[in-house]
């Protein structure tokens, strides 16, 4: 840039820099619209370049902005885990301060006793009675014998999903279930509320909600998978709701445990009449009762509703099996079965949200680990089979999902090592996690070999469309396929060996590509020879012939040097050695992708590409009248017989571990071609 340029850029780039006072002095510095115009292009000049510049530092800074990508997605996934360990640890202190405010619940229940002295039954009733004929459509509510009012009052629900408010409701708590009406805008003399709902004790766990402002004084009634949000007026009243319905529903809990031990059978003890011989083999029988008095017991089916609604997976299977613990050797009596039907209710819940979380609909992020918690909590369940169907279809989806977000770059090697290196790491960590996961159950492992042939299965799909279907080179398949060999043997690490599935479902694309490049060679192969003139070949230059020997030792011809003349002379024809490169990158490219059952198509494939160049030699030899072209067709054909041929065969019994018998057969049975140093040929 000019020394104008440069001081023009340091003028517009100054922190004082005002556009338009710029523009104002140059207006009337310059002599006319020239003038303007020169100092416009000088300024669009400048504006190019700078533009220049950006891209260059763009590009120059490319990777740095990959790195930062990658650094911030690696943030955000070390945010959203301290997120969850601050809810851990949040939802700890909240179980503390419970814990210390429990010691508070004596004296709070010695003055809701002094607040609320207690009424007789009959009482009770006709206060219900009276108040339930100001509820319209609950004239049947009375009907159950012994039901009577406990706690009364209004309330304001809140929608759960966006906490707004719905409606004003009145709640009557009673001694067997609660009952909730809504207010009616219209009052039809004494009738004040309208029925809506009527939950029974048992089927509803009580919920203290945080307070949260302007959201406070609510709890929450769990009816899985339903739930519903009241507000009271202050945080007075609502410590009386959560007491009284916590006191109603444990009296309820012991008033029916103490009616089914009245209902049960009492046997009369006999006494033991020795001197009776009739009664030397019976037996007094008497009914053992088993103990389901304890606290814990009776709150197992609340506990369990609130550790699913929770998600607290572990404490709703840890109190199963507690519970199992304690039934283990205890007699299958009436209320022990009651106690089960309400248990295995609960069980099927949990096992619907434990499926639920393993979903392939929920979020894939996060890796085999993700799923521990749910699979764990399923065997603990007795349900491995299903914890296994499950794991491995979320597996599936999330191996799925990664290779359709795998970008297609241009070069197809570039992608295969993508495409490989994210299949082949999600194949081992779910492995590795599997293992870990069902490490009791080896019924399962059946199912995940038969998971990992339709993952490969998936995989192959992939690896075919982008290699085979876009008709890459045989080299670049040759490639991709050792790629994908070199990573299948990582596997082996864990006992898994995949190499014959993917060899198996790979098979039918080499063998095609195999047979369309062969068809290649061939072709071309026929093109030369159509226009052979049999000359020897002049490279012009000595390093062209020195690239030629090369590529020829590469070839693994050692012996080529004997084929050169004087200069850069080459006693061969161009047909010869052309089909010679060509049919010797052929033949290495095969060897890369071998497999036995690869064995007879390269085999038979070598054979029809070799059979054409010697069925050019012979016939040219027939058909020559010239005796020094004949001479010069004889060396060709010593060179294609003995030592092209050879070098072949070797190289096959190297590469396969067994001798090409087709391939002696081909050379033995053909015409051998011997130049003798007369210039007289021979033919055996």
């Amino acid at each position: 840039m000019t020394d104008t340029g440069n001081k023009l850029r340091k003028q517009l780039e100054s922190a004082n820099c005002d556009p338009k006072q710029y523009v104002k002095l140059l207006s009337q510095q310059s002599d006319g619209d020239r003038d303007l115009q020169e100092h416009r292009q000088k300024i669009q000049t400048l504006a190019d370049e700078t533009a220049q510049n950006l891209k260059k530092n763009v590009y120059k800074n490319y990777r740095q902005f990959i790195e930062t990508a990658k650094e911030i997605s690696y943030l955000e996934s070390e945010m959203y885990q301290l997120s969850h360990i601050l809810t851990e640890q949040k939802s700890i202190m909240e179980s503390i301060t419970q814990a210390l405010l429990s010691t508070d619940k004596d004296e709070a229940a010695k003055e809701m006793q002094a607040a609320f002295p207690k009424e007789t039954e009959e009482v009770k009733q006709r206060t219900l009675t009276t108040l339930l004929e100001k509820v319209e459509g609950c004239k049947n509510i009375m009907e159950t014998p012994g039901r009577y009012l406990v706690y009364n009052g209004d309330l304001f629900e809140y929608d759960v999903d966006n906490m707004s408010q719905i409606q004003k409701v009145h709640a009557f708590l009673m001694n067997d279930c609660l009952l909730i009406a809504t207010w009616l805008p219209n009052r039809r003399g004494a009738v004040r509320y309208k029925y809506n709902a009527l939950y029974d004790l048992d089927s509803f766990a009580i919920v203290n909600v945080k307070d949260n402002a302007p959201m406070k004084d609510m709890f929450k009634i769990l009816m899985f998978p339903d739930s519903r949000i009241f507000q009271a007026e202050n945080s007075k009243i609502k410590k009386e709701w959560l007491e009284i319905l916590d006191e109603t529903k444990k009296n309820k809990a012991i008033k029916e445990r103490h009616k089914k031990e009245e209902e049960l059978p009492h046997s009369p003890v006999r006494q033991d009449m020795s001197n009776n011989p009739f009664d030397e083999d019976e037996q007094v029988v008497c009914e053992e009762i088993v103990d389901l008095s304890m606290e814990w017991i009776q709150e197992l089916p609340e506990d369990l509703d609130v550790c699913i609604a929770q998600r607290d997976f572990e404490g709703a299977v840890d109190l199963l099996d507690k519970l199992n613990e304690y039934l283990k050797d205890q007699p299958l009596t009436q209320p022990v079965k009651g106690l089960k039907v309400k248990v295995e209710e609960r069980i099927r819940q949990l096992t619907e949200v434990l499926v639920f979380e393993l979903s392939p609909d929920r979020s894939l992020r996060g890796g085999p680990k993700a799923t521990r918690r749910a699979v764990s909590q399923l065997v603990r369940l007795g349900q491995s089979t299903k914890a296994c169907e499950l794991f491995l279809k979320n597996r599936a989806a999330a191996v799925q999902t990664a290779i359709r977000q795998l970008r297609i770059e241009g070069a197809t090697l570039l992608y295969i090592h993508k495409l490989c290196n994210i299949f082949f790491t999600s194949l081992l960590e779910t492995a590795k996690e599997f293992e870990m996961d069902f490490a009791g159950n080896t019924g399962c492992y059946s199912a995940f070999v038969v998971w990992s042939r339709s993952a490969m299965k998936m995989f192959v799909d992939a690896f075919s469309k982008q290699v085979f279907d876009s008709k890459e080179s045989l080299s670049t398949a040759a490639e991709c396929v050792k790629v994908a060999k070199e990573h299948c043997k990582q596997l082996s690490e864990i006992g898994l060996d995949l190499t014959f599935t993917l060899q198996s479902l790979l098979v039918k694309d080499i063998k095609a590509a195999l047979q369309s490049y062969k068809e290649i060679i061939i072709e071309a192969t026929k093109h030369r020879n159509s226009e052979e003139m049999w000359r020897k070949m002049n490279l012009m230059t000595p390093e062209a012939l020195g690239k030629l020997k090369e590529e020829m030792r590469n070839c693994g011809i050692s012996s080529f040097d004997q084929y050169t003349g004087d200069g850069c002379w080459v006693n061969l024809s161009y047909t010869i050695v052309a089909f010679t490169k060509q049919m010797m990158a052929f033949f290495e490219e095969g060897l890369k992708l071998y497999f036995p059952e690869l064995h007879m198509v390269l085999l038979e494939s070598l054979r029809e590409i070799i059979l054409v160049a010697v069925q050019h030699v012979d016939y040219s030899l027939r058909c020559e009248q010239d005796s020094e072209k004949k001479v010069f067709i004889c060396q060709n054909a010593s060179f294609l017989y003995e030592t092209v041929l050879p070098v072949v065969e070797k190289r096959f019994e190297e590469g396969v571990g067994k001798p090409a018998k087709q391939l002696q057969d081909l050379r033995n049975g053909s015409r051998l071609i011997r130049v003798n140093p007369e210039s007289t040929m021979s033919v055996v």
